[in-house]
């Protein structure tokens, strides 16, 4: 991440996002005649610092509102680039209109191998408690894996499916007593992300908060959750995101 601090985006607006060996470039309806400027930039500062660029791992894909009745036309492919419709980021996986169903999915496809593994440990004698024990450090772990990410994108029939696995499991004496829903886990690692950004003013995800309101600033409030403004609401899939709604979550 040290080699590639000066990798940045050429046109104000995009965005590249890093993460160790993977490169997102992220650019706006409005920017979308600037892909190629990007890829170039990118190819370029990969043969200067002695890098080469493989660009058959590239792919592009175009996220769009599925509900919106008049959709904008997508911009024509790039040579050479192919156009997906489902990626996966950080093993995460989102479809191009923002939906987690298929990562959710293919997350309680793998749990439900893990499963088969632990019934051959029980019939090899291992214990009740030692088996919850497994349950919870590795099925409800890859359940839980980036969920504050992908939570607030699951449907109603999403969820439901998690819980209809969990309950299976439970049937099967895997689950502990004490696991809470997976509902309240979801929320208490929400809970404990937000609350680690805004007491670290260097923590990474600290510069997407908004600036905080006038009233907290100028006034002896009552006590709130935050004391951020509250943004702009513009639709349905920016309240999906995690930022935004924590800032609304109990903000009244």
């Amino acid at each position: 991440m040290v080699g590639a601090a000066d990798l940045r985006a050429v046109v104000p607006g995009n965005e590249l996002v890093k993460f160790a060996d993977d490169t997102y470039i992220v650019i706006p309806a409005a920017n979308d005649t600037s892909r190629q400027a990007e890829l170039n930039n990118v190819e370029e500062w990969a043969l200067e610092n002695n890098l080469k660029v493989n660009s058959a791992k590239f792919a592009e894909i175009v996220f769009v509102d599925s509900r919106k009745k008049k959709t904008a036309q997508p911009p024509p492919p790039l040579p050479g680039i192919v156009r997906v419709t489902v990626l996966k980021i950080l093993g995460v996986t989102f479809t191009n209109s923002l939906s987690v169903a298929e990562h959710i999915h293919a997350v309680i496809s793998s749990c439900a191998q893990t499963l088969y593994a632990l019934r051959v440990l029980r019939a090899h004698g291992m214990d009740d408690v030692s088996l919850q024990t497994i349950y919870r450090s590795v099925i409800i772990a890859k359940l839980m894996h980036a969920s504050s990410a992908w939570w607030g994108f699951a449907s109603a029939s999403d969820r439901q499916r998690i819980a209809a696995f969990i309950r299976r499991s439970d049937r099967s004496r895997f689950v502990p007593v004490s696991l809470p829903t997976f509902t309240d886990m979801c929320q208490d690692a929400d809970e404990k992300l937000f609350g680690a950004i805004t007491s670290d003013g260097h923590h990474v995800l600290n510069h997407l908060l908004p600036p905080q309101s006038q009233g907290s600033q100028n006034y002896n409030l009552r006590r709130r959750i935050h004391n951020y403004a509250l943004p702009t609401r513009t639709g349905h899939l920016t309240d999906k995101n995690f930022i935004q709604r924590m800032l609304y979550s109990n903000a009244y």
